[in-house]
């Protein structure tokens, strides 16, 4: 992590949802071993914030995604090249 989080939150943003989940899990097992600093919890702390808000933003487009599916079963029927 950077001082001023630019580079992280750049990094951050890149992120696939597969690689945020990995990574939150890694940072929430490290924080529950303890035998870390404070200093060293609070940024795992701030990194997993980060990591949760990508899992979220990937989760909701992922829901919107379906919704919108949902909502015109027919536009999908017909991307898929079905005739009846």
């Amino acid at each position: 992590m950077t001082d001023d989080g630019t580079t992280t939150a750049a990094a951050t943003g890149t992120l696939g949802y597969e690689q945020a989940r990995d990574e939150l899990i890694e940072v929430v097992r490290r924080l529950e071993a303890g035998g870390t600093t404070l200093e060293e919890s609070l940024a795992l702390w701030e990194r997993g914030e980060e990591l949760a808000k990508v899992c979220r933003h990937w989760l909701e487009g992922a829901r919107a995604r379906l919704d919108a599916a949902l909502a015109h079963p027919e536009e999908s029927t017909e991307a898929g090249g079905e005739t009846d």
